[in-house]
């Protein structure tokens, strides 16, 4: 069958390239990411095979600096011949964990780089993968306590929510018509919640689709203890992949780590598997939180413990903070590298280059593998009819940008309410401990119609 070349931009440690290789549809013929250590462990994997071939080039540089006609010419092609750039402009600024800066942080106008290098190579189809934040992202942020809701002046355009993809399909129009899928990576299999988004855009009006959800809570006829109280459209669907097996079997003599610190250590100590800060006493736990302790909101990562028998929660760059702890659940310590790493799918001769820390940011900001080669199947079908059809556009109305939100906030276990805290145990019966299922299997809307 067909292999369609691809051009990897922001391509970090390779997770969602992997993904579209691990379909056999898909041939990277260039990547592209800036900081040294991450473009060498793609240099690496590729001259040992794992990625692309020996021709593959890797553009260690800044893509605001970078030429996509001379990356063209370096590759002996001509604009219109890739059939598929793909990449995730780094998220920081849209993520609505943390401080948003949105494009008044200079991040945010990544989003136009790869605009502009979609521009200029005019692929057939792209992919660009972000967090779910950036369909709420603002031009211009406003604090929460200066908003309208909250006696401010009324929003202006710039400053309204969403006001950030809006100018980007408005500068994308009448080039590409584009899909937007709202998605979680557990749902396809993946051992870990994930949120994404994924925009999936060609020049062809052809209307794109994503496969619906195959991995839930189970069933309650399992052996095995459903991870939520199901209903009948999760029965059927295969249960979701857990720590415990994506672990499985991992052998690492000589493992990477990014621990935590002794006074950490002394917190963590007493919180049980399954379990976060609310398991403390009072007293410590006022004294582990600090300001923290009187914040609004679940505060669900503080001084957590993981759970063999649930998904992962999502891996990121820095496991040992104590608002995002990423602990082991029986040892006292973080996940590994290449325990984090099998979360997110890496195969295991995958070689990281870099300092720990590095290396811990490259399996962090990557897509999962699972998530890129589900995507990968998506957009070689497309393909595969773009080329039946002779590359002729399609007929037919449909809106220039959609979104399509499938299932993507997934909650699998309660830790506290009404003053009751709430602990998942491995192996025991944690139906009091499960959420129900998600209301909204599946929504769709139009933003920008044709």
């Amino acid at each position: 069958m067909k292999k369609y070349k691809v051009i990897s931009l922001f391509t970090g440690a390779g997770g969602l390239d992997i993904g579209l290789e691990q379909t056999g549809r898909f041939e990277t013929i260039g990547c592209i990411e800036k900081i040294e250590a991450f473009a060498q462990t793609i240099r690496l994997n590729r001259d040992a095979g794992r990625i692309g071939t020996k021709r593959t080039k890797v553009y260690e540089a800044d893509i605001s600096e970078l030429d996509p006609r001379q990356v063209l010419a370096d590759l002996s092609l001509d604009p219109g011949e890739v059939d598929l750039v793909v990449g995730g402009p780094p998220c920081q600024a849209f993520s609505t964990s943390g401080r948003r800066g949105t494009v008044q942080d200079p991040r945010g106008t990544l989003l136009w780089q790869f605009l502009r290098f979609i521009d200029h190579i005019q692929p057939k189809m792209f992919v660009m993968e972000n967090v779910r934040g950036l369909m709420s992202a603002a031009l211009r942020h406003r604090q929460i306590a200066e908003r309208p809701e909250n006696g401010g002046p009324p929003f202006a355009p710039d400053e309204e929510p969403g006001s950030v993809i809006r100018l980007f399909i408005e500068d994308l129009h009448n080039k590409y018509r584009m899909d937007c899928f709202e998605v979680n990576a557990v749902n396809y299999g993946a051992p870990q919640l994930r949120e994404r988004v994924l925009f999936v855009g060609n020049r062809y009006n052809r209307l794109c689709e994503f496969p619906r959800p195959t991995h839930g809570g189970g069933s309650e006829e399992d052996n095995e203890q459903p991870f939520l109280l199901v209903n009948e459209q999760e029965s059927e669907l295969e249960r979701f992949r857990t720590l415990g097996q994506a672990l499985e079997g991992l052998i690492d003599p000589e493992p990477i780590i990014m621990d935590f610190s002794p006074r950490k250590k002394k917190f963590l100590a007493l919180v049980p598997p399954g379990g976060n800060w609310r398991c403390l006493p009072d007293a410590i736990a006022r004294e582990a939180m600090g300001k923290a302790y009187y914040a609004k909101g679940g505060r669900s990562g503080w001084w957590r413990r993981l759970s063999f028998d649930l998904p992962a929660p999502t891996i990121l760059t820095l496991p040992n903070h104590a608002g995002t702890a990423l602990c082991h659940p029986t040892e006292l310590r973080t996940l590994t590298l290449k325990e984090c790493a099998r979360v997110q799918e890496f195969p295991d001769e995958w070689e990281f280059v870099g300092t720990p820390a590095e290396q811990y940011a490259q399996v962090g900001n990557a897509v999962p593998v699972r998530l890129g080669r589900v995507c990968g199947d998506v957009v070689a079908q497309q393909l595969d009819s773009i080329y039946s059809d002779k590359l002729r556009r399609a007929k037919g109305e449909h809106p220039f940008f959609r979104v399509v939100y499938l299932k993507s906030h997934i909650r699998t276990r309660k830790w506290f309410k009404a003053g009751q805290k709430f602990v998942w145990q491995d192996g025991e019966d944690n139906s009091g401990v499960a959420y129900g299922p998600a209301r909204t299997q599946r929504k769709e809307r139009a933003i920008w119609e044709t």
